[in-house]
């Protein structure tokens, strides 16, 4: 088992208190909590009762017993582990949790209307358009996600998973993972594809089987430019 002095280190790193705001929250003093966790000394039973309090942990979990760390029920958990987060990572825990909140009430949102950014179109069939530079707002219905950019689907190869003409949204990047959706120039011109690298090479794909794949080597100039956010 931990000895005190670990679990004590564990449960102030867990509660993000610093050793100087321990002491006040006990009246201990701080030359006795800095002993305590350098390991030179342990505490006597009265104080660990107070530390308990202060940190809110079970007094035997923090002598080392087998037995939770606090008596938090779950909502306390998320709410202690989500403040610790910067607010964009906040953010993220609250949608969720909204998320899973309609889906336990079959709740159905409403559709969100706003306008994006768009920046051109990529090729879902056969490189007939390339990214451009000039944004232009359009009306758009649902989610926007974090993005970079929006670029418009131009083509059917990459059926079921986008439209023609669909909007979709992209972080940048040059670099992506097997089996990543990316857009990529390839012989200069924008697309919107499956990224695939295993025993048969790199290439990239169209999830309509009426396209061949599009293989990334020595005799095409290739770039992925970001990966699709879905």
């Amino acid at each position: 088992m931990d000895n005190f002095n670990n679990r004590l280190k564990q449960a102030m790193e867990y509660r993000n208190v610093k050793p100087a705001e321990l002491s006040k929250l006990t009246n201990i003093g701080k030359s006795s909590i800095s002993q305590w966790l350098s390991g030179k000394y342990s505490a006597k039973q009265d104080k660990i009762f107070v530390i308990a309090k202060a940190l809110n942990v079970n007094p035997s979990w923090l002598i080392g017993a087998n037995v939770p760390l606090s008596n938090e029920t779950l909502p306390d958990k998320i709410f202690n582990l989500s403040s610790k987060l910067d607010e964009k990572r906040q953010n993220n825990v609250y949608n969720y949790a909204e998320q899973q909140y309609n889906e336990q009430n079959k709740v159905i949102p409403l559709p969100v209307k706003s306008e994006v950014s768009v920046c051109g179109a990529v090729s879902a069939g056969t490189g007939e358009y390339l990214l451009d530079n000039n944004p232009e707002l359009v009306p758009y219905e649902g989610v926007v996600p974090e993005h970079d950019y929006a670029v418009i689907v131009n083509g059917v190869s990459m059926r079921p998973l986008f439209e023609d003409r669909q909007i979709i949204f992209v972080k940048k990047t040059f670099e992506a993972r097997s089996g990543q959706v990316v857009i990529a120039y390839y012989d200069n011109q924008a697309y919107v594809k499956k990224y695939v690298n295993d025993e048969k090479g790199a290439r990239f794909v169209s999830l309509n089987k009426s396209y061949d794949d599009m293989p990334i080597d020595e005799t095409h100039e290739t770039q992925i430019i970001g990966v699709v956010v879905l």
